[in-house]
């Protein structure tokens, strides 16, 4: 299992630092992840990509059950209503609720990419003021050691806590 930490630092050169010294750790480049305000020139920098920095899964998460499920239910009142062919209920049902899926993951997902992650709101004002969300992705094992790491090395960097819950495709 891995753990999502977050730490926040005041400029890209700690950020920089930080970097190096996780690569010195042994922690994947592909497992850290820097965001910024607009400006801020995070060459050399892991970057988020859309993925962290937009609400894209949470909103396939919520659209494609809810889809499904609009699905099923049209497909149910097309049933009853006599607009389905007797003898075809089974395929019916299974044709509205896999439109369903399929729209409901469409739509969400085209909404989420104008909307920031909501995980990171209680990074807002750090973010604003130009400050650098360090995300790092880690096994349980090192959560200690990367924080004190991090934490112990720099005392300019806040520790921004521990997210339990790492989304599938992060």
């Amino acid at each position: 299992m891995k753990r999502r930490l977050y730490f926040i630092l005041p400029s890209t050169t700690l950020a920089r630092t930080v970097h190096n010294e996780l690569l010195l750790a042994r922690v994947e480049e592909r497992k850290m992840h820097v965001i910024a305000r607009e400006g801020i020139d995070l060459s050399d920098l892991p970057q988020a990509n859309l993925l962290h920095k937009t609400d894209f899964i949470h909103s396939l998460q919520m659209g494609i059950p809810i889809g499904g499920l609009t699905g099923i239910v049209l497909g149910a009142i097309a049933i009853n209503t006599g607009w389905a062919a007797p003898g075809f209920e089974s395929l019916t049902i299974f044709a509205t609720s896999t439109l369903g899926f399929v729209m409901g993951g469409l739509a969400s997902s085209m909404i989420a990419v104008s909307i920031p992650n909501t995980r990171h709101d209680k990074f807002a004002t750090d973010l604003a003021a130009g400050r650098i969300l360090f995300i790092v992705d880690v096994p349980v094992t090192r959560v200690d050691e990367i924080t004190e790491l991090v934490v112990q090395h720099h005392p300019e960097a806040i520790n921004g806590g521990i997210e339990p819950n790492i989304p599938v495709f992060p």
